[in-house]
């Protein structure tokens, strides 16, 4: 599913908008999805503001929301953001899991601790994980699942163990 090259400037602006559109649904694995994306060659960001602005007054209004198709339009027709705010981000309903995992372990270990042992948090084929420095990788949701301590011991432990 790599539409673009890892240092292209349209590969930072899917990740800076990846988790709040499969947040709201946005299924990145489908061909119609995918076709779309790699045809788009302008706007990019654009699109990806006003579907994200879109899908919010849709369900702030109560309406049915077809997120998938919702996108495409966007991307096909270059639509632009109306009157978009970078605060959307941080609405909880535009995290991801692992997003709201990565916030919350700050929380539980604090700041430092959790950058020394989280690398990153990944998707890849339609599944969030953990990579942590030790390079073992954790499903977001076991993560959510497991007590802290216990993944605290999983992040610290060599890749030898357990």
């Amino acid at each position: 599913m790599w539409f673009w090259e890892a240092d292209s400037i349209e590969y930072e602006i899917f990740k800076q908008y990846e988790r709040a559109l499969v947040a709201i649904g946005v299924n990145f694995a489908l061909e119609e999805v995918q076709d779309a994306l790699e045809n788009c060659s302008a706007n990019l960001e654009n699109a990806f503001r006003r579907t994200i602005e879109y899908v919010l007054w849709l369900q702030e209004n109560q309406r049915e929301i077809f997120p998938n198709a919702i996108l495409i339009r966007a991307l096909q027709e270059q639509w632009q953001p109306i009157a978009w705010r970078d605060e959307y981000l941080e609405i909880p309903m535009l995290q991801s899991p692992g997003q709201r995992w990565w916030n919350a372990s700050a929380k539980m270990w604090g700041k430092e601790l959790r950058n020394r042992l989280v690398a990153d948090v990944f998707y890849d084929n339609g599944q969030e994980f953990i990579k942590f420095t030790n390079g073992k990788e954790l499903v977001v949701e076991t993560a959510w699942r497991w007590e802290w301590e216990r993944v605290l011991k999983y992040a610290n432990s060599s890749t030898n163990s357990l």
